[in-house]
């Protein structure tokens, strides 16, 4: 049986990562030291070419953030694209309310202390003036080429500098890897080298990438887990549909898998209401939208699972009681008795098909949210009325054809922050078309159109409530997962509630934790007999677990080099995990690429030195 390779990063990949690898060590001494002050993360963002304002330091370094590591790093600069000339031009294009070509000194102060989020004095007002004011005309003229280019090539010498202190320094290369160990390139590996690699899928001492620390080529403190699945093809369905499901009680609930901006999932959480002991058929599954029946949504290939917790009173009075580990296509399954009583139904993907994807238009230029009717009114395109469709069917969490208040609200708390209060809701009913004091599509889709008619058709609001959703400037749903949890009880009728926003992921991990380690032993790292590392196999994904029982922190070399048609949680096949002392840390998921052919999980994790 021939095996895929495990992905190997690509070249643009392979650059994006040198370049955060170099101007994280043009301030740190090394990647696996974190960011510890917002002044630290600003000239790391500096040296990576970016310019940014207080309000995007504010977004990453918030009131509770203490600090930041490598891998946090990427992340940020993943979103935060560098200023384009393009962009220049349109910002400087605003500023200019008489479209002369330039701006006057008046008029950048005006953007520069009323107007801008960023509040400056007139002093820092005059200074940015006299730098720019290349022609000493007392006018700043952004039009001309030279000006944007000046600006552009001091970004550019930014990044070019820190590429060059790295590139010169070969221990830098070689010891600093953070969370993506450095490959040389192509060019200089030979053909025969490379295929000898790709043939051996044994771990040995004398073939590793330079880029490990002497610690895991000594393996002195490190542990080796390889794990040989088969195809999801061979396997047959432990759990089949109950014969005469269609005559037992049936909830439903909807909701959806969100991707943050620091690259973690949220979801909404349920709560399940047994009366009476009785055999339970749980499912959950990516949800397929109405409108687009025919076509293959992105989404439906992400992995779903669903966790169910005892709901006690406190921590300590909850408890895993089961989750979802069959699988059907893209159904997965549980059957199995459940007691009389409440429990928590806690949604979950691994994070290995749902990953950050550029939100920009492909052409550079969005899709038309709305337009002008031959009476000058505004109106919806059908592209966005298909896209407000969809997000109905997302939001209407009972799949009632309704919104409560209660389901709206989950909208506008994900896309605005705030709340709907009841007279406000009172508005939208004298206002919208409503139906049992709920909205129906058509109302929902009147809101939308209201709403952009108040801002005279200006689409950016709505861009950012479209963001939050998971939508691309293409209308493309590319952040987001929809999915459907499906319970079936035998002889009593189930209930499902929604929870409130305020649940959080706490549940949820520790739920994950204690599947991990209430089915697989634990195996200590060499050397350590208080760093533990428990690997879970189940039929379709393979989870790894950390736990530190010393009184320090502890950095974990994680390397998944040698594993076969794999796709990590990490997104990346080397990575470094620092686990706080006395704590438990879910370190990786793991998935087949392609769920026809075997797989291969091998991994090696290795304590490092302390830095």
């Amino acid at each position: 049986m021939s095996f895929q390779e495990s992905p190997r990063p690509s070249e643009e990949d392979e650059a994006f990562y040198m370049q955060c690898r170099a101007a994280y060590l043009a301030v740190f001494r090394s990647s696996l030291t974190n960011i510890t002050s917002k002044q630290h993360l600003c000239r790391v963002l500096q040296q990576a070419g970016r310019n940014p304002s207080s309000a995007t330091l504010n977004k990453y370094w918030t009131a509770t953030t203490s600090k930041l590591n490598f891998d946090d790093f990427c992340e940020i600069l993943k979103h935060e694209e560098k200023t384009e000339e393009s962009e220049l031009m349109r910002v400087f294009k605003k500023m200019d309310v008489n479209g002369d070509g330039y701006i006057t000194h008046s008029e950048l102060e005006k953007a520069l202390i009323t107007v801008s989020r960023e509040k400056m004095t007139k002093e820092e007002v005059n200074a940015i003036f006299s730098l720019a004011d290349i022609n000493k005309d007392g006018k700043l003229h952004y039009a001309e080429v030279s000006f944007c280019r000046l600006f552009a090539s001091t970004v550019e010498q930014c990044q070019t500098a820190a590429l060059e202190r790295l590139d010169a320094d070969a221990k830098l290369k070689r010891l600093n890897f953070g969370s993506q160990s450095y490959s040389p390139p192509k060019s200089s590996v030979s053909s025969a080298s490379s295929a000898t690699q790709r043939a051996d899928t044994t771990p040995k001492k004398d073939n590793r990438s330079s880029s490990r620390p002497s610690s895991a080529r000594s393996r002195r403190s490190s542990l080796s887990s390889s794990i040989t699945m088969t195809s999801s093809s061979t396997k047959a369905n432990k759990f089949p549909e109950p014969s005469g499901l269609q005559g037992w009680n049936h909830s439903f609930m909807k909701g959806c898998f969100f991707l943050e901006d620091d690259g973690s999932i949220s979801a909404l959480q349920y709560q399940l209401h047994i009366p009476h002991t009785t055999t339970v058929y749980l499912t959950i599954q990516p949800l397929g939208l109405s409108h687009r029946p025919d076509k293959s949504s992105a989404w439906m290939t992400v992995d779903t699972a669903l966790f169910v917790m005892s709901a006690g009173e406190t921590k300590e009075d909850t408890n895993l009681v089961c989750f979802t580990e069959s699988k059907d296509k893209e159904k997965y399954i549980w059957k199995g008795e459940l007691n009389a009583g409440t429990y928590h139904l806690l949604p979950f993907t691994s994070g290995c098909r749902l990953k950050k994807r550029s939100r920009k238009s492909p052409s550079g230029k969005p899709v038309e949210l709305f337009y002008r009717t031959d009476t000058e009114e505004l109106d919806l395109t059908r592209e966005f009325r298909e896209v407000l469709s969809d997000i109905f069917e997302i939001i209407d969490l009972d799949g009632n054809g309704l919104l409560s208040l209660e389901e709206y609200n989950f909208f506008e708390l994900r896309t605005s922050g705030e709340k709907c209060d009841k007279d406000a809701w009172a508005v939208c009913k004298e206002n919208f078309d409503m139906r049992k004091n709920q909205l129906t599509r058509q109302g929902f889709m009147e809101l939308n159109l209201m709403e952009a008619t108040e801002k005279d058709g200006d689409p950016a609001d709505m861009w950012v409530t479209l963001e939050a959703m998971g939508y691309n400037r293409m209308l493309e749903l590319v952040e987001a997962c929809p999915f459907q949890i499906d319970v079936y009880c035998e002889s009593t009728q189930p209930s499902i509630q929604p929870l409130s926003m305020d649940s959080g992921p706490k549940l949820l991990n520790q739920a994950l934790q204690k599947s991990i380690t209430a089915r697989t032993g634990a195996k200590a790292l060499r050397g350590h007999d208080n760093v533990f590392i428990y690997t879970y196999k189940g039929e379709h994904r393979i989870s790894s677990l950390i736990t530190n029982k010393t009184n320090q922190s502890v950095t974990v070399h994680v390397n998944n080099e040698q594993s076969r048609n794999c796709c990590s949680s990490r997104g990346m096949t080397v990575f470094a995990v620092e686990v706080p002392a006395r704590t438990k840390m879910v370190c990786q998921h793991v998935l087949p690429i392609n769920e026809k052919q075997d797989w291969i999980y091998s991994c090696v994790e290795t304590i490092l030195p302390g830095m």
